[in-house]
C-alpha cells in the first residue's frame, strides 16, 4: 500500500514540475518568458494553472496520507534504561523499574555537589 502511494506521489511530483516549467513567466524572470511561443494563448495558461492547482492538491493529500501511514502502528518506547534483552520485536518496551541513566546521573551529581555558599564570596588568588 505504501509503495503504491509513493509511486503515485512521485508521478504527481514529476508532472507538477513539468506543468510549472511550461507556464509563461509573469515577471520576465531572467529575461525570458516574453514573445510568442508554443504556450502563448490565454486558455492554455488557465489550463496549466488549474492543472498545477490540482496536482498541488494531490501532492498535499499524498503527503498527508504517507505521514499518517508512517505513524499508524508506531508504539511509544523508551530508549533510555531498557536493556537489549527486554526489547523483542512486536512487544512494547516496559519502563525501567530501577531508574534510568538520567536518575543515576542526578544521584551522582547530588553526591559530588558541594553545599551552596550563604552569600557572595570574594575570589581567592592562588
Amino acid at each position: 500500500m505504501q509503495t503504491v502511494v509513493i509511486v503515485i506521489h512521485l508521478m504527481i511530483v514529476a508532472v507538477m514540475i513539468g506543468a510549472v516549467l511550461l507556464q509563461k513567466s509573469e515577471g520576465g524572470g531572467l529575461g525570458m518568458g516574453g514573445g510568442a511561443g508554443f504556450m502563448s494563448s490565454r486558455g492554455t495558461a488557465n489550463l496549466l494553472s488549474r492543472t498545477t492547482a490540482v496536482l498541488a492538491a494531490g501532492f498535499f493529500l499524498t503527503s498527508l496520507f504517507l505521514s499518517w501511514y508512517a505513524g499508524y502502528n508506531r508504539a511509544p518506547s523508551s530508549l533510555i534504561g531498557a536493556p537489549a534483552s527486554q526489547s523483542q520485536p512486536g512487544s512494547p518496551v516496559a519502563p525501567p523499574t530501577s531508574g534510568g541513566i538520567l536518575d543515576s546521573l542526578k544521584k551522582a551529581d547530588e553526591q559530588q555537589q558541594a553545599p551552596a555558599p550563604s552569600g557572595p564570596q570574594v575570589p581567592r588568588s592562588q
